[in-house]
């Protein structure tokens, strides 16, 4: 009897371990590159892309914010995004990256979402915007689909905070008094 309690346990929890993020404290978040798409680079009035990847998240203190291209994802985490554009943090030494996955985008939206990100960089132009048009990065880093995860990474590109999902308040203040401490370091 208790063997099969216990195998109807682990059949109910499997599928909640198996969608568990793979990003650690600590470490750097697991490699992952985007060939198609990239980041969005805003130059001269133009738009281009380059090919990215994760190993280019050193030098600065970051919040990467990997969102589904839905709107009720990108709201998932709007309020830290708002905090952080109030708090000013100097470019040099800070800088947000949003990593949108349009593959998981509502059928159809697909240009209003790489719309809205054109928008985007050209009001913040020292952001970094990378589109995955693959949903690589979700894959690799087994985020939720069609939600928000936010990633803090100091300066060597060591992950000091994550959260798949939208963050409580009392977790939006500890990201913020974390980028406070990060930036001084």
């Amino acid at each position: 009897m208790r063997t099969t309690w216990a195998a109807i346990f682990l059949t109910l929890i499997m599928p909640v371990s198996a969608l568990a993020h793979d990003i650690k404290q600590g470490e750097r978040v697991p490699a992952v590159g985007i060939n198609d798409k990239g980041e969005l680079l805003w130059h001269q009035n133009e738009f281009s892309y380059k090919s990215w990847n994760s190993a280019q998240l050193i030098g600065k203190v970051r919040v990467i914010q990997h969102i589904a291209g839905r709107s009720s994802a990108k709201e998932k985490n709007a309020a830290l995004i708002e905090a952080i554009k109030a708090a000013k943090f100097p470019h040099d030494r800070y800088q947000t990256t949003t990593i949108v996955n349009t593959d998981d985008a509502i059928p159809g939206t697909g240009m209003f979402v790489r719309s809205s990100i054109h928008s985007n960089k050209q009001q913040y132009p020292w952001s970094q915007f990378i589109i995955d048009s693959k949903g690589n990065i979700q894959k690799a880093w087994q985020l939720e689909e069609s939600s928000s995860a936010i990633v803090v990474v100091d300066k060597t590109g060591q992950v000091r905070f994550v959260k798949d999902g939208a963050l409580t308040q009392q977790e939006l203040r500890q990201v913020m008094i974390l980028l406070k401490t990060l930036l001084k370091e």
